[in-house]
């Protein structure tokens, strides 16, 4: 039998460990094949270095990060992370997302929350609201926060949340791959991480949890 696919848009490469990553571990566990999405450089986070340099860093962290959650195929798009969306209209790679979208015809989908304050992030809802809309996409599409810990615009719709509890930490050991990060990004968020997993366990009745708010 062959196995079902859930397919995860990211701007960055550690965004889907940041969000859905307790999940994704779970899903991998289960036997869900589990495609990766990453579409910009994130030269933003080393300013100073070469930003082929900054890729194949974080490239080699990203494949790390997803053998520890048990995820599959990584595709990195190598977008620039100021105007992503201008980015992936310049380089038409719509065409490409399409042929990925029908190679793998994913079961559920996660991305980005248009809510995040980050930009990029937001680039990368609207690339994938897009993707569902010339795919006629009719699977379930799930959004997951990075910088928010909370979200009060998306209370009217259906939420997912997931129990996580056997799988935090090898979220939290995901995360550790990302040396690169550490100061920039790893350290201002953890706490975050262990905030959200353990509110969004409360609401779930369990130690920890990852809340999704479901948009199809």
């Amino acid at each position: 039998m062959k196995k079902e696919t859930i397919m995860v848009f990211c701007a960055h490469s550690d965004d889907q460990v940041f969000g859905p990553g307790g999940t994704l571990a779970k899903y991998a566990k289960q036997g869900y094949n589990i495609v990766t999405l990453i579409f910009t450089i994130g030269e933003g986070s080393h300013p100073h270095y070469k930003k082929q340099i900054v890729a194949e860093m974080r490239m080699k962290e990203t494949l790390e990060a997803n053998k520890v959650l048990g995820c599959n195929d990584v595709i990195f798009f190598g977008l620039p992370e100021s105007k992503t969306y201008e980015g992936f209209n310049k380089k038409k790679l719509m065409p490409r997302i399409i042929k990925l979208m029908n190679k793998y015809k994913p079961c559920k989908i996660f991305t980005h929350n248009p809510d995040d304050p980050h930009t990029c992030h937001r680039d990368i809802y609207k690339i994938t609201t897009e993707v569902i809309e010339k795919t006629k996409y009719k699977g379930e599409v799930y959004v997951y926060d990075v910088w928010n810990l909370w979200n009060f615009r998306k209370r009217g719709l259906p939420r997912l949340y997931v129990d996580i509890t056997d799988t935090f930490s090898t979220k939290i050991k995901a995360l550790e791959c990302f040396e690169s990060q550490f100061i920039n990004a790893i350290i201002p968020l953890l706490w975050s991480v262990y905030a959200r997993a353990i509110i969004h366990g409360i609401f779930n009745q369990c130690k920890y949890a990852e809340r999704f708010y479901k948009i199809q």
